[in-house]
């Protein structure tokens, strides 16, 4: 069984198949931790309550509340009674007052996990997880928390939630609410997060914890560019392959906030959840909020172990679509190679050249809707442009299919210009601040997804096309962040629900889209990678990861992606050189190997390009048809990184079973006296015979895994190669 509750100790032990979680009572029913990582055989060290260990006071050393308060480790940590460390829960009453006082009530353990209404989250059957429900209450308040952990043993991942609920006769203001805290003792952590901008999402940062808080967050409505809503504590020297990583990652999409606080008394406190700026929930009687669910992982093999957990755990319990583990049509997007000039007969043009080649669909991006000939008006005036795509969209994807392509298209459906019918008509749809003229960004305001009607107007645009011709696939874009804001529908009281409320109706606006269309493969995109997190993935399997295209900014932004999600969910592409976003020429070759490790598409005008490099592209897409399942479901492993200067950027993808794995190399910069690299394989089996692919090169698992593999004549400035090692038993 994966949860367990000794009733003379008063401990909760919730167990993966190698790590264990425990949390206890204190003596008042606080609900405390105890303990997270490697696997116990049996249920104790409830003394790591230290429920008599308090700070030194005059009067007897008797233990005073405050002071407990303020070192207990507590569970789900509340404002306002004596916690100064970072609170999780803030409960504001009628009369102005804040402060909250949770005490055990009850708890329940059951098969299976509950649904988050309105909310993606984590999903398994009876036999794949197990829930804890630890229900508290503040008798004073009328609340009731409930605190939610859902185990998965295979995957090693514990899920938490938190549902309040307010049981009383008055109305309360929920000014802050978390989704999880982890209190420990300091072993000289290093907190690791994922940080950038636009075009360069997601890149690794790592430093050393110190005394006070660190976060990262987001208030930009999106989880953003800048940030990422994931953040590990790992041991120092932690590497690949050892050390202990302690990760937490939020099933949310908008504003976040994780973070690290060292205390007084050398101890950590982890936590994420909804950022607290401009949020501020009311609660009537008998109403409830559910928090979003956080994703906690633990590791004692590095961060390669951390990874590929996470990986398997989001492909089996996170993706829904059914294209999980079906092969991804490969696409040619428009966008770099014509933005908005191009009419049905220039798409026709690329489409044709784009079939002979092998490539399965074209996908029409931006301009084909109402005036847009550029991106300053008719983002709301879904209508098709037919002096562009003269005889309509039908006729466009008629031939298209005819040519024996598949047909994609853009949408923007969030966004309303304030050059467009849609804005002359309703002003008030745009989210803003009444008497304050509000901002714009890439000449655009935000569509307010808390008001139904705006909802529903929104969605039937992008359906109604979708109804009209056979579409096969949606890239869902959002360009800009939220500022400004102000609901022309919310009362005064309840604008601080905006932020949330906006999430929330994208949500329903998504889950609508895939359960009316559900074998439209759905691609969401944020200027490129500012929405790339677990709440999109619950919607579409692959999120486009960056707006940067170039081979090898692409190799920190993939690195960090790759860390934490399966390879599967990039959006990755072949774009033209030099590169529109930095001007750099790479060999067409490393563009397609670095492209291969995601979704695999082009973003070039075929039609234009070198004729050397045109001619690479069937074989390129010979080899997404050949290892498109490898990358999908097989384990991947990071070998070394150039951002760490290291000689070569390498990864490798090796079959579960042992029966194949392919390795990437990548020579970013060439360095004198280099001639030869020896690379550690991994995931083989060692005693089993392997070969290298296209030569008669045969090395044993172990030879490759303990010995290694030389990389030899790879000393050219951005030159790649590929090494697919088959198992002799599968040859």
């Amino acid at each position: 069984m994966g949860i367990l509750f000794d009733e003379e100790k008063k401990i909760f032990k919730l167990d993966t198949e190698h790590t264990t979680y425990m949390a206890g009572l204190s003596d008042e029913g606080y609900v405390g931790h105890v303990y997270y990582g490697k696997r116990l055989k049996n249920i104790g060290g409830k003394y790591l309550l230290r429920m008599e260990e308090t700070p030194f006071t005059p009067l007897v050393n008797k233990r005073e509340k405050n002071s407990f308060l303020d070192c207990f480790p507590m569970e789900y940590p509340t404002g306002g009674i004596g916690d100064y460390r970072e609170s999780c829960l803030n409960v504001r009453n009628s009369r102005g007052s804040m402060g909250c006082e949770l005490l055990y009530e009850d708890h329940e353990i059951r098969k299976g996990k509950p649904a988050l209404p309105g909310l993606p989250a984590s999903f398994g059957g009876e036999d794949e997880v197990q829930t804890l429900k630890i229900i508290c209450a503040d008798g004073i308040l009328g609340l009731t928390v409930t605190l939610f952990y859902s185990v998965f043993e295979k995957e090693d991942v514990i899920t938490r939630s938190v549902s309040v609920e307010n049981n009383g006769t008055e109305s309360l203001s929920l000014e802050k609410v978390y989704s999880a805290c982890l209190d420990m003792d300091n072993q000289e952590f290093e907190m690791l997060t994922l940080c950038g901008s636009w075009a360069r999402e997601r890149h690794i940062q790592r430093n050393k914890v110190h005394a006070g808080r660190q976060l990262v967050s987001s208030v930009k409505g999106e989880s953003s560019h800048q940030e990422h809503p994931f953040m590990a504590l790992v041991t120092p020297g932690t590497t690949q392959e050892a050390g202990e990583v302690y990760g937490m990652h939020f099933v949310y999409s908008g504003n976040f906030i994780a973070q690290t606080e060292v205390t007084q008394f050398d101890r950590v406190r982890m936590v994420l959840g909804i950022h607290q700026e401009d949020f501020c929930w009311r609660l009537a009687p008998g109403e409830s909020f559910q928090a979003p669910e956080a994703v906690m992982i633990y590791s004692d093999c590095g961060l390669g172990k951390m990874s590929r957990s996470l990986h398997d755990f989001y492909r089996e319990h996170l993706i829904r679509s059914p294209y999980k583990y079906k092969k991804r049509p490969v696409l040619i997007n428009n966008w770099e190679a014509t933005y908005f000039e191009f009419d049905t007969e220039k798409l026709l043009a690329i489409a044709g050249e784009a079939r002979k080649n092998g490539i399965e669909m074209l996908v029409m991006d931006d301009g084909w809707f109402g005036k847009r000939n550029w991106d300053d008006s008719s983002l709301g005036d879904w209508t098709v442009n037919e002096e562009k795509l003269k005889g309509g969209l039908p006729n466009l994807v008629h031939k298209v299919r005819e040519l024996g392509m598949e047909f994609g298209i853009w949408f923007e459906p969030e966004m309303i210009s304030a050059r467009s019918e849609l804005y002359r008509e309703h002003p008030d749809w745009a989210i803003q601040i009444e008497g304050r003229e509000p901002g714009q960004s890439r000449a655009q305001y935000v569509l307010d997804l808390s008001r139904k009607e705006v909802r529903d107007y929104a969605y039937e645009c992008v359906a109604g096309i979708l109804r009209s011709a056979p579409i096969s696939y949606v890239k869902w874009d959002m360009n800009r962040q939220l500022c400004d804001m102000g609901s022309a529908c919310l009362p005064p009281e309840a604008q601080g629900e905006l932020f949330h409320r906006y999430v929330l109706g994208l949500y329903e606006m998504q889950e609508r889209l895939v359960t009316e269309f559900p074998e439209v493969l759905l691609e969401n995109c944020s200027g490129g990678g500012a929405r790339f997190d677990p709440g999109m993935l619950y919607y579409s399997p692959q999120i486009w990861c960056s707006d940067d295209t170039d081979a090898i900014e692409r190799l920190r932004i993939q690195e960090g992606t790759e860390l934490i999600y399966p390879l599967s969910a990039m959006g990755a592409h072949v774009s033209d050189c030099p590169n529109h976003i930095v001007g750099r020429t790479t060999p067409f070759e490393t563009r397609g190997n670095i492209a291969l490790s995601g979704t695999f598409g082009y973003e070039l005008d075929i039609t234009r390009i070198a004729e050397e490099d045109r001619k690479q592209i069937p074989g390129q897409i010979a080899l997404y048809h050949k290892f498109s399942g490898l990358i999908q479901a097989g384990d991947y492993y990071r070998i070394s990184s150039w951002t760490d200067q290291k000689p070569l950027d390498c990864w490798e993808v090796a079959a579960k079973d042992g029966s194949h794995a392919l390795l990437t190399c990548v020579n970013v910069l060439g360095r004198p006296n280099v001639r030869s690299i020896i690379i550690k394989v991994k995931g083989l089996k060692p005693d089993s015979y392997y070969r290298l692919e296209g030569t008669e090169e045969i090395y044993t698992g172990e030879e490759l895994m303990s010995c290694g593999f030389m990389v030899r004549d790879l000393n050219e400035d951005f030159k790649s190669r590929l090494y697919h090692f088959v198992c002799e038993e599968n040859a």
